[in-house]
């Protein structure tokens, strides 16, 4: 018999289970070879890569990949310490400073994962006696963070600023205490927090505002600072986290501000304190590529004709689409089991993208999610609605009733 303490895995190990019958392998599918930022093997398939949030296709540029190069050849693999042991090096420091100077801004720190980042800073900038609110959408990492905070947590409607507003007043003085946070791409469905009422009802009530630019940094902006700068409130944004897993192409994470706080916050934070420092190859591809969003900004224009190509054609299908375009494209579903047969088509039709279950979609829905990429061409995107279109005709996908 195993152990009582296994209990509550029984209803994932019996959906594994099924998955395993049906021959289909849509978590962790394993990609087998890549040809480049848009193509590979997936589960012995070539498909086109529609799950992949490479936004800005610099995984795959060939700057970043010998930038990676040198820096292993100049530094080694890995840095075998955390920051605050051995394993600051000099390209830390310069990718802090570049990440800050990107925002306009003095201050930075550099983590091994966004995970790390948001997570970290989440649980650390506010404490006991003192209030956390965030958006009930908010990413894992976010939830996380506030869990470990010790403060206490009160969650407000997905993009409500009314809702926000309301729970504010309900804090009288104790709002001055308070810090807000928000994304700037929500993730699952691809939408655009409200940011400018998020930031006025901040600046109403004195409190701080932290904003999550993992899907929207090198996506929105003039130039590409994300959400926040799209809505013209970067003056009000105390802390802004984000990845170098997205539009980056890389792995790690930042936090910015204003505040020279944060030099001292950097001491406080266990995911920075208490992990290995990124390698010096991951640094150097991610300086590059942050050299490459601020050069070259028709990446930025690229990535939005494929999102619209993508978003308008999935719903001239009538499929239920969210309701704008965004470098996240997401079809719902309300039956598990379909949306996994709508996913190995896909697949089978030359199509990789993300299957999506809750809890980790907003609602009780499923998700076939898709993520466009600057490097996908008109031909691939067209190839990834006809795919779709073939799943409509055989009855697979249902378009949504009109009205």
């Amino acid at each position: 018999m195993p152990p009582m303490l296994f209990d509550k895995f029984k209803t994932m190990a019996a959906f594994q289970a099924e998955l395993a019958a049906r021959q289909v392998a849509p978590f962790g599918a394993v990609t087998e070879e890549l040809f480049s930022a848009t193509e590979g093997v997936v589960q012995g398939r070539r498909v086109i890569l529609a799950g992949s949030n490479n936004y800005l296709g610099l995984s795959w540029d060939p700057r970043c990949i010998q930038a990676a190069r040198d820096a292993a050849a100049r530094w080694g693999t890995g840095t075998t310490g955390s920051r605050m042991a051995n394993g600051s090096f000099a390209e830390h420091r310069a990718l802090e400073r570049e990440m800050a100077a990107f925002y306009g801004l003095d201050h930075g720190i550099v983590f091994s994962t966004g995970y790390a980042a948001t997570m970290g800073m989440c649980a650390t900038l506010a404490g006991p006696g003192e209030v956390i609110l965030l958006d009930a959408d908010s990413h894992a990492s976010i939830y996380d963070g506030v869990r470990l905070s010790g403060a206490e947590i009160m969650r407000f409607r997905h993009s409500d600023p009314d809702d926000l507003a309301r729970r504010m007043r309900r804090l009288g003085e104790r709002a001055g205490q308070a810090l807000i946070i928000a994304e700037g791409i929500y993730s699952m469905l691809g939408d655009v927090a409200p940011l400018q009422e998020i930031a006025a009802i901040k600046r109403e009530y004195g409190a701080c505002l932290l904003v999550d630019e993992a899907h929207s940094l090198g996506a929105l902006g003039a130039t590409g600072r994300g959400a926040a700068q799209a809505a013209g409130v970067e003056d009000d944004v105390d802390f802004t986290v984000g990845t170098f897993s997205k539009s980056l192409g890389a792995i790690g994470g930042y936090c910015v501000s204003p505040h020279a706080e944060l030099e001292a916050i950097r001491y406080c934070i266990r995911a920075y304190i208490f992990t290995a420092s990124s390698s010096p190859s991951v640094i150097a591809s991610t300086r590059q590529a942050l050299r490459i969003i601020q050069q070259e900004p028709q990446l930025r224009d690229t990535l939005w004709d494929n999102a619209q190509r993508l978003y308008g054609g999935l719903r001239q299908l009538g499929l239920p689409v969210g309701p704008a375009a965004s470098p996240v494209v997401a079809v719902e579903m309300t039956d598990q089991i379909n949306t996994i047969n709508c996913w190995q088509a896909l697949l089978e039709r030359g199509v990789y993208v993300n299957l999506v279950v809750p809890p980790a979609s907003p609602s009780s829905n499923f998700l076939l999610r898709n993520s466009v990429s600057a490097a996908h061409s008109s031909a691939q995107i067209d190839d990834i609605i006809a795919a779709y279109a073939g799943l409509v005709e055989a009855g697979l996908l249902q378009p949504a009733k009109a009205g």
